[in-house]
């Protein structure tokens, strides 16, 4: 007779997170206002406000954005503010920062609103790989999360995990 294979993995108590399964669709875009500053780093309030006002809003319609300037001018905080009221009726989410920390702050929304309960108490391992660009902060805050309401906590794949966390 021969052995039977057996899928351990399949057969185990081991429920999988997978961040990348909370990734939000839409576009991600970079607003870079360097180029709406005297010389790349002077803000003149009047040539700024109409760079603004000139701008095509719409086109941010259903996106994520990140505001942001390249170069080392100091921009004033009322700029971004500014901005914020122009991309509200169209952007899912402004942040100030690059496309990473957009990234962190979309799944910093997302991580806080998850009802997790169906982990209370299991054996869990979020998932390593991914295909897209989930933030390593991400990773982080789900830990977070996860830490106090679960058995055990591990990172990576069943066939490979690495252990992160186990109640007393």
């Amino acid at each position: 007779m021969e052995d039977e294979i057996v899928n351990r993995v399949a057969n185990s108590k081991l429920l999988t997170f997978d961040l990348e399964e909370h990734y939000p669709a839409g576009d991600r875009v970079l607003l870079d206002i360097k180029d709406w500053l005297h010389e790349g780093y002077i803000l003149r309030e009047k040539e700024f406000r109409a760079y603004i006002n000139d701008h095509n809003w719409e086109q941010y319609d259903n996106a994520y954005v990140a505001l942001t300037c390249s170069t080392d001018a100091i921009v004033p905080g009322w700029a971004y503010m500014l901005l914020t009221t122009k991309l509200e009726p169209f952007a899912k989410k402004t942040v100030q920062g690059n496309l990473e920390q957009l990234e962190t702050a979309i799944y910093q929304e997302i991580i806080q609103k998850l009802d997790l309960s169906e982990y209370q108490d299991k054996y869990v391992i979020v998932k390593g790989c991914s295909h897209k660009p989930v933030p390593p902060n991400a990773y982080l805050l789900i830990t977070s999360r996860l830490q106090p309401i679960v058995k055990s906590l591990m990172y990576g794949e069943a066939c490979s995990s690495v252990p992160l966390y186990k109640k007393k």
